[in-house]
């Protein structure tokens, strides 16, 4: 395998939470060529900035993350895109869990053991979540209703979209979650 680039891949869920805890993980553990951020859900793997990792990814690299929830919370996901990295000879380094090595089985299944535990506490999240909405339903403390987008609103992101600005710019000045935006500009 030839000598490529260092891919650092760094996630965080909200727009609210900071991302510098792992900025400085990745610092510490050495240069990278290349710098992945992004403020999404690791729900599902549509994130634009792992696509583009993804996409940029070639035979020789090394993706970095400091742990495999910032990767995925699903262990299909995760599992999943650690062998499509893989298949095309990039291999991938978590900060957090260094002797976890997917050359070899022993590899593969501490990593789908760690999967599913980041699965399990993605959904013991939601749970606890839907626990507490039902409770405030109950107190009549509960009236969530998502803002929609009028067409027009919707053209107007996506004109403002192609010409740079950000989502969560978007969002915020829409008054919408980054969710209801991206979803009312995939249905656009």
């Amino acid at each position: 395998m030839t000598k490529g680039q260092t891919l650092a891949y760094v996630r965080v869920s909200t727009a609210e939470q900071n991302e510098a805890r792992q900025l400085e993980a990745l610092a510490a553990a050495g240069d990278h060529d290349k710098l992945y951020v992004e403020k999404v859900s690791a729900k599902d793997r549509d994130r634009p900035q792992l696509k583009a990792m993804m996409d940029h990814a070639r035979e020789g690299d090394v993706v970095r993350v400091k742990s495999i929830d910032r990767l995925a919370r699903s262990t299909r996901d995760l599992l999943a895109i650690v062998q499509e990295l893989n298949d095309k000879g990039v291999s991938v380094e978590f900060l957090d869990t260094p002797e976890m090595n997917i050359n070899s089985a022993q590899g593969k299944f501490m990593l789908a053991v760690m999967g599913a535990f980041a699965e399990l506490e993605r959904e013991t999240i939601k749970e606890r979540q839907a626990e507490g909405i039902a409770a405030a339903k109950a107190r009549g403390a509960y009236a969530h209703r998502p803002k929609k987008l009028t067409d027009e609103q919707v053209a107007e992101a996506a004109q403002m979209r192609q010409d740079g600005v950000s989502v969560a710019d978007l969002a915020r000045g829409l008054g919408v979650s980054r969710q209801t935006l991206y979803t009312a500009l995939k249905s656009a």
